[in-house]
This record gives structure tokens, C-alpha cells and sequence, in this order.
């Protein structure tokens, strides 16, 4: 291991927050082949306990997912979405950016202020600026925190049509668009998304 792969170790190590190549290179001090040292280090820690993952366009230590089961307090903390909430997401995830009428669009209801809100605390979505438009509408993007939560390398990541559908995510959805009657009604806070905060 060289030098500048054990100071992106090191720094990488102590951060905060994920931080990209750029930022890295300035941390440390302008260091050259910050890039070549985090793919080595990548390969490095694959298969350990601690692996180095690209989220984004961030980098950070995080524990291999196959060991997260022991890992885990007795009790954890779960953050509950509403119905609302987990669809004004996967809009946001799947459109970005969108306007809040956009979402609304796509929904078929209201989106009150507060479910994005709640998105927002979460760090999961972020103000992305403003439509060029009528009213130059707020438009709303996904986060690094976002990606990195769900463990997406980018929003190429998700998941496609086949893939939902093959999970059976689509059902209630393919069943209203088919004239059957959906079996909860679509309102505000009806049923409730188990997220972990953890996962």
C-alpha cells in the first residue's frame, strides 16, 4: 500500500460524511492519483468485514452487508413512512427532478408540504432549484444519502418494471389500472412503509 492509498485511507476513516475523489484530493493537500488509490483500496477491502463503497459519486467505509445481522441491536429504530411519503419517493427516485404538482400528477391526490418534509429530515431527498416557469415551481432530487441508505451505486441501480413486478410491488397498481377495485384507499397516511434506518 503507497502513500497517498494510505492517506485516502486514513481520511476516509475519519470523515464525516461520504466525500468524492475531488474532495479528497483537496483534503489532502492536492494529492495526485487519489482516484487509482480508492479503487485499489476497493479491491483491497472487498470480501472483509469493512468494505469501500462508491455511492453516488462518494466514497465510504461501510460494514459487508452479509454481516449486518450481527450487527444489530435486539432493538432498532425504525422510521415509518406513510403510504404518501414511500410514493412521493419512489416519483422523486424514479422522475427527478419534479415539482410538487409533478408528484401530484403522477399520484392522482394531494401531496401535503408535510410528507416532503418528512422526506427532507430524512435526508433522503433535497431542493434540486426551481422550474423555469409559471410560478418557477421547487423541484426535488434524491441525496447521496439516499442512494447510500438503499445501497444504490447510482440511480441506474433501481429497480425496472420487470423487477417490480417479478416482486409483486406492482399488483395493486396493474389491478386499479384494470378496473379492479384497489384494496385500501389512496389518501394522505393510509397504511405505513417499514423503513430501518439501519438497513
Amino acid at each position: 500500500m503507497n502513500e497517498v492509498e494510505r492517506a485516502v485511507e486514513a481520511a476516509l476513516f475519519a470523515a464525516e460524511a461520504p466525500m468524492t475523489a475531488e474532495e479528497l484530493s483537496r483534503h489532502l493537500g492536492g494529492a495526485e492519483g487519489v482516484e487509482a488509490a480508492l479503487v485499489a483500496l476497493a479491491a483491497h477491502y472487498a470480501g472483509r468485514g469493512i468494505e469501500l463503497v462508491l455511492r453516488g459519486d462518494r466514497w465510504h467505509f461501510q460494514t459487508s452487508p452479509d454481516l449486518a445481522h450481527l450487527l444489530r441491536r435486539e432493538r432498532e429504530d425504525v422510521r415509518r413512512l406513510s403510504r404518501a411519503a414511500t410514493e412521493a419517493l419512489a416519483i422523486i427516485a424514479y422522475h427527478e427532478p419534479v415539482s410538487r404538482a409533478e408528484i401530484e400528477a403522477i399520484r392522482g391526490v394531494q401531496t401535503a408540504k408535510g410528507t416532503l418534509d418528512v422526506l427532507m429530515e430524512a435526508g433522503w431527498i433535497k431542493v434540486a432549484g426551481r422550474r423555469e416557469g409559471p410560478g418557477r415551481p421547487t423541484i426535488y432530487a434524491t441525496t447521496p444519502a439516499f442512494l447510500a441508505h438503499f445501497g444504490l451505486e447510482s440511480r441506474r441501480d433501481l429497480p425496472g418494471i420487470e423487477e417490480l413486478r417479478a416482486a409483486g410491488l406492482l399488483d395493486p397498481v396493474e389491478a386499479v389500472f384494470a378496473g379492479e377495485p384497489d384494496e385500501e384507499p389512496d389518501g394522505e397516511d393510509v397504511g405505513a412503509s417499514e423503513l430501518d434506518e439501519s438497513a
